[in-house]
């Protein structure tokens, strides 16, 4: 497996759980608002490591997570 190809099954792995965290901060957002904003910031972290490796993967040109 090539540099490329581990880069975008890392990234497959980074955006569903991308997904999970954002899902679940929405469902905190009415019960507990602290866990929701501490779910919220770690989906932001990811995203962020998700952006890079887009970079990194030379795909710049998509904008769909």
């Amino acid at each position: 497996m090539d540099r490329v190809q581990n880069i975008e099954k890392h990234q497959a792995k980074l955006k569903a759980r991308y997904k999970e965290m954002i899902e679940q901060a929405y469902n905190f957002r009415q019960t507990d608002a602290p866990l929701s904003d501490i779910s919220e910031y770690r989906a932001i972290k990811l995203l962020n490591k998700l952006n890079r490796l887009k970079y990194l993967s030379g795909n710049h040109y998509t904008t769909s997570v």
